[in-house]
């Protein structure tokens, strides 16, 4: 067994309906579950509904002409899909008559998307002859905690999902599980949704608790890549990397799973492979928990370098709290009063530096620690970050400096992460393609 996850542009209308289609129809022999995302904008349309909603407005008008069209367009029946937009278009009425969006309303406001999605793939695939069955998540088994638009699963996921799925696993059942991506159901029996990264968890889970061959995830990209390749041209397909590793490209700016996702498959080492929809013959990248073996106990020594745009610096520093054993506690109590998310950080005896998403409100926080310290924040940065093997950090940083030097880029901090998987840097904004652009050169020539 095998599990494959599409995204909503891989669905994004008739004619990747039917693309995605044949790929399942290519792994049919595999026994595949396969796991769809809402297609294309649909979410995006629901929400804006709903805010018209809020104003007094019901209209679906392009949630239901996308997928009325599309469904016209693979020549099928779908009426499941009208019962759902008459649902729809009566839980927006009340949205309008009441004024108010709540998060339990928003999550199943939502779920209409991913609900719509798998009914119209399971019945373009009957029509083409293969025997596929729709399931909504919580149809087999995905029970989630009542944390609306950012829901936990619960442990008894792990149990109820082979309960469900056995059948078709060990052959007595034939017909392919389209599963949504992203929702699920409290104890309550309340439709909610699991946050970022949501369908890659929805994959992920399922494939660790049916102990699938591997979980694939379909892109427009042949796997993970060394770089952005809009940035560098001579990027190049990565053909391994460890979760670890994959969960640093993602929280530094790679399109890759969501960190969280990867937590089912680490707990029962279960690979993910990164697979492109365009070139099915490409192995894509794989994801597994350590790296192979290569017969001197050697593991490459930079996989990918990865950039994240429009960060702001804070530099805390106080002369006051020389040798205080509290200081970077009340440093991290203060963001954490706020709510604040720090990516990277740097410390000496009595300054910190740190930054953080660009686009954060920092007043608070601000005014909080200017009463001990001296900060100052600086907008317009990047972090560059290099995911590789820290143990031969000295040479990775001699050739880096060396690179970065000769072109003039200098660079502002640098942190090397507790994981030993990656080195990150500070430079401005506007250096950040190029500082990837050099790199990449000086590291993979």
């Amino acid at each position: 067994m095998i599990v494959m996850k599409f995204g909503g542009s891989s669905v994004a209308n008739s004619e990747r309906i039917r693309h995605v289609a044949s790929i399942i129809q290519a792994y049919k022999e595999s026994r595949p579950v396969v796991v769809l995302s809402a297609m294309g904008d649909t979410t995006d349309h629901l929400l804006e509904s709903a805010d018209l909603a809020v104003k007094g407005t019901v209209d679906i008008a392009k949630v239901e002409k996308l997928h009325y069209d599309t469904a016209r367009e693979l020549d099928i029946q779908v009426p499941a899909i009208k019962e759902l937009l008459d649902e729809l278009r009566t839980l927006l009425t009340g949205i309008s008559m009441l004024r108010e969006l709540t998060k339990r309303t928003r999550d199943y406001l939502v779920s209409f998307g991913e609900r719509m999605s798998v009914r119209m793939m399971a019945a373009y695939l009957n029509k083409q002859g293969t025997d596929a069955q729709f399931y909504d998540a919580w149809d087999i088994g995905m029970k989630s905690d009542s944390n609306y638009m950012a829901a936990e699963l619960l442990d008894e996921v792990w149990e109820n999902i082979p309960a469900h799925l056995n059948g078709y696993k060990n052959g007595s059942e034939n017909a392919i599980p389209i599963v949504t991506g992203f929702i699920a159901k409290d104890s309550k029996g309340v439709i909610t949704t699991l946050g970022r990264g949501g369908s890659d968890l929805s994959a992920t889970m399922i494939g660790a608790a049916m102990k699938a061959e591997e979980i694939q995830t379909w892109k427009d990209v042949d796997g993970i890549l060394t770089a952005d390749p809009r940035i560098v041209k001579e990027a190049r397909p990565v053909p391994e990397v460890t979760y670890e590793e994959a969960q640093e490209l993602a929280m530094f700016g790679s399109q890759v799973l969501h960190p969280r996702s990867m937590i089912p498959c680490r707990k029962t080492g279960t690979p993910v492979r990164v697979k492109n929809s365009y070139n099915i013959k490409s192995p894509g990248s794989i994801i597994v928990e350590k790296h192979a073996d290569d017969g001197d106990g050697n593991r490459p020594r930079v996989v990918a370098i990865t950039s994240v745009k429009n960060v702001t610096l804070i530099d805390v520093q106080s002369s006051r709290m020389l040798g205080a054993s509290g200081f970077l506690a009340h440093i991290f109590n203060q963001f954490l009063k706020w709510e604040i998310s720090i990516d990277v950080i740097a410390t000496s005896e009595v300054s910190v530096s740190l930054t953080v998403n660009g686009k954060t409100d920092l007043t608070g926080v601000m005014e909080d620690l200017a009463r001990v310290a001296e900060v100052r924040a600086k907008k317009g940065k990047a972090i560059v970050t290099i995911i590789c093997d820290a143990g031969h950090s000295s040479k990775i940083l001699a050739d880096v400096f060396a690179a970065l030097s000769a072109e003039g880029i200098n660079v502002q901090m640098i942190s090397q992460g507790a994981s030993k998987v990656n080195i990150s840097m500070l430079v401005e904004n506007t250096e950040a393609d190029k500082t990837v652009q050099i790199l990449h050169k000086a590291l993979f020539s």
